[in-house]
């Protein structure tokens, strides 16, 4: 592919003093004169690359504009492999292990083990322990529709399991609280939305191109508006559901209540997702107050218990 190859190419050139156009040619397997179309096209990029005959003549970068390989700290360089790794983890192509190995090469022969240790300090794994497996399959037909400005299809389930037929032009992929989201515009509500993933079925790419619009952002930080909205409850926990409750407030909403126990002031908002949040630590939890949320709850409760009467 010709852009890979002239990204190789500026590659070689910044990383060697000067390289022949036959040298060139038998690296990619073309012709010396499709290497000196491709230095006329890095020209016209704006990387002045000049060329010098005779023996040891040939293609350099003008060292005014080389980049110092000391310009990238030990720092920059474990952080970049590092959040590379992690996104290669979740998201394969080949664009991506391309741009770990030009990183790499970056990387000085005496600072290589030191970086490598720098960068295995932190692991961001991004794939679920369990789940929905059509995931990673959906995540390389959406990249694909990205990266071709192609049409996606799909059916999608609301939250109450109605599906519907969607025609859509996809614009971003978000991953937010360990979910994947697709942001496009929806032929069928005319507007932008936000799609989960895990709520998608038959997705399908269509060989239809469209024509991108102004693109509008989803709206992804709600912590003003949730701060608003929610109130503290009082709730009294079992000590082994301690690491789950910690995901939705800080240790400093904890006071111990004997040798097993924890009094919580819960963030919570009066709607199905908070009460469900709640049952999902079944009997390690009871609602202490409000009165109105704690009547609340053992109603529901009783709701449930009735479907196994019979």
């Amino acid at each position: 592919m010709k852009v890979d190859r002239l990204v190789s190419i500026i590659l070689i050139l910044l990383d060697q003093e000067r390289i022949g156009a036959q040298e060139l040619a038998d690296m990619f397997e073309v012709s010396p004169r499709t290497i000196y179309r491709d230095i006329d096209t890095i020209n016209m990029a704006g990387i002045p690359v000049r060329a010098t005959s005779g023996v040891g003549g040939g293609f350099e970068i003008m060292q005014q504009y080389k980049i110092d390989r000391k310009v990238f700290s030990t720092a920059d360089l474990s952080a970049i492999l590092m959040g590379l790794s992690s996104l290669a983890n979740m998201i394969r192509g080949d664009e991506l292990v391309n741009a770990l190995a030009k990183v790499k090469s970056f990387i000085p022969a005496d600072r290589a083990k030191d970086i490598e240790l720098k960068a295995n300090q932190i692991v961001i794994d991004l794939s679920p322990w369990m789940g929905n497996r059509n995931i990673q399959s959906y995540l390389e037909i959406v990249k694909t529709a990205l990266q071709e400005s192609k049409l996606l299809t799909f059916d999608y389930a609301d939250r109450y399991g109605n599906k519907t037929a969607r025609t859509a032009e996809p614009y971003q992929l978000v991953l937010k609280s360990n979910h994947w989201y697709l942001q496009g515009y929806c032929h069928k509500r005319n507007d932008f939305r936000l799609f989960k993933l895990s709520r998608t079925s038959n997705l399908q790419l269509q060989e239809e191109f469209f024509t991108p619009r102004d693109y509008q952002k989803p709206q992804l930080d709600f912590t003003d508006m949730l701060a608003t909205m929610q109130t503290k409850i009082k709730i009294r926990i079992h000590q082994s559901v301690m690491d789950r409750v910690l995901d939705y407030c800080p240790y400093e909403d904890f006071s111990p209540d004997g040798d097993a126990h924890y009094i919580v002031g819960f963030p919570f908002i009066e709607n199905d997702y908070y009460y469900n949040i709640l049952f999902s630590f079944g009997d390690k939890c009871e609602c202490l107050e409000p009165l109105h949320i704690r009547t609340e709850m053992k109603r529901r409760i009783q709701d449930i218990a009735a479907l196994y009467e019979n």
